[in-house]
């Protein structure tokens, strides 16, 4: 089984974790990663009406569905509203993965990471040329960015990442109809990222 359930203390928002190395190379593909975070931000969808946003056809769009459908991170979906066309919908909200300590596991979790850095690299300047000019001033004011250095220990790492996965889960995991009237998409990108020991 590629995905185990969630623990609430170590996984808040209720993701998929993915613990299989082979379904962590099924994730490790630009248009697999942009089918499940389409079908996450927005609901469910054809291979179709995906292929417009992916960066490729109907046909290749549908066979990477059913990849994904394979390690159970998209499904068939009922919501689609015409039982003549495939909906899919994403399996959970979002997903997660961790650095295992065998060899076949790490460099899954490497090629998928580094996919995935690739995937965002380019989301910040973007955010500054397209959406950031058009915020009101009270958007403009809450968003930013920052960049800490401290010195921690592995232990108070995990730590400081449970405490932000803490105070973030209520808004994360929120039922749509509970959202206040003014609220809108965030994106929160958080990049940790050790540094080597300069001994």
């Amino acid at each position: 089984m590629s995905l185990r359930n969630p623990e609430p203390e170590g996984n808040p928002y209720g993701d998929l974790e993915l613990t299989d190395p082979t379904a962590m190379r099924a994730l490790s593909h630009p248009v697999r990663l942009a089918i499940l975070s389409r079908l996450q931000r927005h609901g469910a969808a054809t291979a179709t009406e995906l292929s417009e946003h992916v960066g490729a056809s109907p046909s290749v769009t549908s066979w990477h569905l059913r990849h994904l459908a394979r390690f159970g991170l998209v499904r068939d979906s009922a919501h689609g509203g015409d039982a003549r066309k495939r909906y899919w919908e994403a399996s959970a909200r979002g997903f997660r993965f961790q650095f295992p300590d065998d060899e076949d596991g790490r460099v899954a979790s490497q090629v998928l990471s580094r996919t995935m850095f690739a995937q965002h690299e380019d989301t910040p300047r973007r955010w500054m040329a397209e959406v950031e000019p058009r915020l009101e001033p009270e958007w403009r004011r809450a968003a930013g960015l920052s960049n800490t250095g401290v010195r921690l220990t592995p232990t108070e790492l995990a730590a400081v990442n449970a405490a932000i996965e803490q105070v973030l889960a209520p808004y994360v995991t929120r039922d749509p109809a509970d959202q206040p009237p003014g609220s809108r998409h965030v994106r929160i990108m958080r990049y940790v990222m050790p540094e080597a020991d300069e001994r």
